[in-house]
């Protein structure tokens, strides 16, 4: 069964941006919305995560729980989900002393 799914792809090369397009609309840049089967929003995942180099992307897609959906994260993230007690919440990185103090 096909359902909506939104990807968040930021800093991918060109040839990945366009393999989403052939599937999703991308609605501003680097976000993705579409409505594709399971399978099709793995195998785009998997190019995803294969292809990402230095950028990083967000999945979020409908599924059975209490929220309503699920994310899937690929890349370098200063945000991080989190599940706590089944509810899936986001953990911020803090940036690191030697960067917040200037010397």
């Amino acid at each position: 069964m096909a359902s909506m799914i939104v990807i968040s792809a930021t800093a991918v090369p060109d040839h990945l941006r366009g393999a989403l397009t052939r599937w999703l609309l991308e609605v501003t840049p680097e976000l993705y919305v579409g409505t594709v089967s399971a399978r099709v929003r793995d195998e785009l995942w998997q190019s995803v995560t294969a292809c990402a180099d230095q950028g990083n992307a967000v999945l979020a897609y409908p599924t059975d729980n209490e929220q309503g959906f699920e994310l899937r994260t690929a890349g370098p993230q200063r945000r991080t989900p989190v599940d706590f007690d089944g509810l899936t919440l986001i953990a911020f990185d803090r940036p690191s002393q030697e960067m917040a103090m200037p010397l």
